[in-house]
């Protein structure tokens, strides 16, 4: 079975050569990993160092990684961390964090590769986030004798490791010396294969977003452009859900912020055409009056996180597609969300805020109109309010049980 695995990674390795001649995406993702087994190599010879390495898919998996890489950084400042990505979107966002000592790609998951990478980095403790199985590495770490923990990880029965034919993915789950999970369903499925080193830890990111809604100070054009006025933060806007909103905009019952999850020139001119009120965009809104405008365009990366704040309600993109993203950020705020129904039962949160009545999951405009008239009513708007915000506070933690284990290992 590792020969298929291999045989696999190879054919991908190939598939994103030829995709990197037509895609720029594919290419910085192929071209960000040349020579970079030996530039590692180089950079840690002779170097007698004491690292921690934490592995993420993306950037999502990293603002969930980060609340624990940031405290252990903290008390054990003696450690070097290394952090590594699978995607572009993660390692070119974070090339620079300067809570890490060194951010490389992740090298393609061959026998020697892992071999090279985890020698050269000589890590005390390897900590995996959510999603990451990588069966070389996890060999290479395990077979070193190096505590390796996945954190913030979710398992569901429908996964590989649970299928009768799942026997060689099982095998990578028992080169890890814990699984901090989610939920408890995640322990009972590792349990059901015989996977005892399991803890019921929750998730980071609800750590990560009360940090940043702690620390997450003013910005002058939304409040200018809030005025005091009921407003609603639409989050990571795919074109699918802009369609569905569209209409609620040019009721004009209230303001809108609307955070394009991909920037671009062509859906920003859709934006402005489907729209009847008076539109800006954030670029341009400066030295502008701003109380007859009802719809604020965010043309940049790296502010949604903070504009929840301004907004009574709050929708957020990608159900409708690929995948919700991250509703914890606005739920910290309490307020209530709003999202697509076709792609978000696999988030744990977003499952657990339809059943307790803080988050709304939306067919098309008329389902979400019906259901916006519904929180217009003070009774119901001040409980789905509630709802959210003592969710979040309710579901803090995971990092500190998370950080029991690790100061268990790096003080052994």
């Amino acid at each position: 079975m590792s020969t298929f695995y291999n045989l696999i990674i190879s054919g991908v390795a190939f598939l994103f050569k030829v995709a990197a001649l037509f895609h720029p995406k594919a290419k910085v993702f192929v071209q960000g990993r040349k020579g970079l087994i030996s530039s590692v190599e180089t950079t840690f010879s002779g170097k007698s160092l004491s690292t921690i390495w934490m592995h993420c898919a993306s950037l999502g998996e990293f603002e969930q990684g980060r609340p624990v890489l940031e405290a252990l950084k903290k008390e054990f400042p003696d450690y070097k961390i290394v952090l590594t990505f699978f995607s572009p979107s993660g390692y070119e966002l974070r090339k620079n964090y300067a809570g890490a000592d060194y951010v490389y790609y992740l090298p393609w998951d061959t026998s020697k590769n892992s071999k090279r990478f985890v020698e050269a980095i000589n890590p005390s403790l390897v900590i995996f986030v959510k999603y990451e199985f990588w069966y070389h590495y996890t060999k290479s770490v395990h077979e070193r004798n190096i505590p390796l923990i996945s954190i913030s990880s979710i398992f569901r029965p429908q996964q590989l490791f649970f299928k009768f034919y799942g026997s060689f993915y099982r095998t990578i789950l028992k080169n890890f010396s814990h699984f901090f999970v989610q939920n408890d369903s995640s322990v009972k499925l590792l349990r059901s294969i015989k996977i005892e080193n399991v803890s019921f830890a929750g998730d980071t990111r609800f750590d990560r977003v009360s940090q940043i809604a702690n620390v997450a100070g003013e910005i002058p054009l939304a409040s200018r452009f809030k005025n005091n006025q009921k407003l609603m933060v639409v989050g990571s806007c795919w074109p699918e859900d802009f369609d569905v909103i569209a209409p609620l905009v040019n009721e004009q019952r209230l303001k809108f912020i609307i955070a394009p999850h991909e920037i671009s020139e062509s859906f920003i001119s859709h934006i402005k055409k489907s729209i009847q009120v008076k539109t800006i965009r954030y670029s341009e809104g400066e030295n502008v009056n701003l109380d007859d405008y009802y719809l604020l365009i965010i043309d940049n990366i790296g502010m949604l996180s903070k504009l929840y704040r301004y907004g009574e309600f709050a929708f957020i993109g990608g159900a409708f597609g690929k995948g919700l993203h991250n509703i914890l950020e606005a739920g910290c705020y309490g307020v209530p969300i709003f999202f697509g129904n076709k792609n978000y039962e696999k988030f744990q949160e977003a499952v657990d805020l339809i059943k307790l009545g803080g988050a709304f999951e939306i067919s098309d405009y008329i389902d979400l109109k019906e259901k916006f008239e519904l929180l217009n009513v003070p009774e119901n708007f001040q409980l789905a309010c509630d709802v959210t915000r003592e969710y979040v506070q309710q579901n803090k933690g995971a990092t500190e049980k998370i950080l029991i284990y690790c100061r268990k290992v790096l003080r052994a």
